[in-house]
Formats: structure tokens, sequence, C-alpha cells
């Protein structure tokens, strides 16, 4: 399947500050992780910037975030963090993965669908959104 053949993507925010270190993480990212590095540079190059008081109910990073796996029914709460804060034991999902780029801009009941590094499509929902918190 291709990129082309995917439903639409949802309209996704972003906060000014959030952007600007996820850009550069994307950048510093390339060399390592090319295919994350590009699925977040996509998804900040469509991102609506935003100011913080506007993002109540937007997957920013700290935020706590439950979504369901369409491919499982599965529902998991994770908090989106910085790669360095990453601990999947903790609940504390690296926005430099797959899912964590996925989430990041979303309110609750959009879902999104991409491309695995496998070859196929998979869809999250966001099902409920808690306010970002201050990094430990």
């Amino acid at each position: 399947m291709s990129r082309s053949s995917l439903p639409k993507r949802p309209e996704i925010h972003v906060t000014a500050g959030d952007y600007d270190r996820l850009a550069a993480l994307a950048d510093a990212a390339a060399d390592t992780f090319p295919a994350v590095a590009d699925f977040l540079a996509d998804e900040l190059d469509r991102a609506q910037i935003i100011e913080g008081a506007a993002a109540k109910g937007v997957v920013q990073m700290h935020s706590t975030v439950t979504y369901r796996d369409a491919a499982t029914g599965e529902e998991h709460t994770v908090t989106l963090v910085y790669p360095e804060e990453a601990d999947i034991e903790a609940g504390r999902l690296s926005v430099l993965t797959p899912v964590g780029v996925a989430l990041i801009g979303l309110r609750r009941g959009q879902t999104i669908t991409w491309i695995t590094p496998s070859g196929k499509p998979r869809n999250l929902t966001v099902m409920k959104v808690e306010a970002a918190r201050a990094a430990a």
C-alpha cells in the first residue's frame, strides 16, 4: 500500500515550542532513524502551529494519551516524551517512534493511518488526552 492510497490524514496542531524542538530532533535523527525522522518531518510540515493556550485537548509533548490500535482493538495509555525520557515499562513513549509520531498533534476522536516499516497500514484512534505535564 502506498502513502497516496492512505485515507486523508487528520488535521494536527503543534505548539510553537514543541515544533521547534521536534524539528531539531527530526534533523538530528535523520541519519540514525531515517524512516521515523522523515515521518516526523512530514507531520511537522503539515501541522498548524498554535499557542500553548489553544493546545487544550491536543496531544503534545508530555501529554498522557489513551489510544486504540485498530488491528488489535486494545487501548494503551502512554505519556509522550522526548527520546532521553523514554521508558516503555513506565508508560513513557518516545516521540521518535512511529506510534509517537502518529500521536503528536491529534485530538480525542481523531484517527491516523500510516504505513509501518513492514509495509502494512496501521491505524490509531485517540480516546483521551490529559494535559501535558512538566518534564520530570
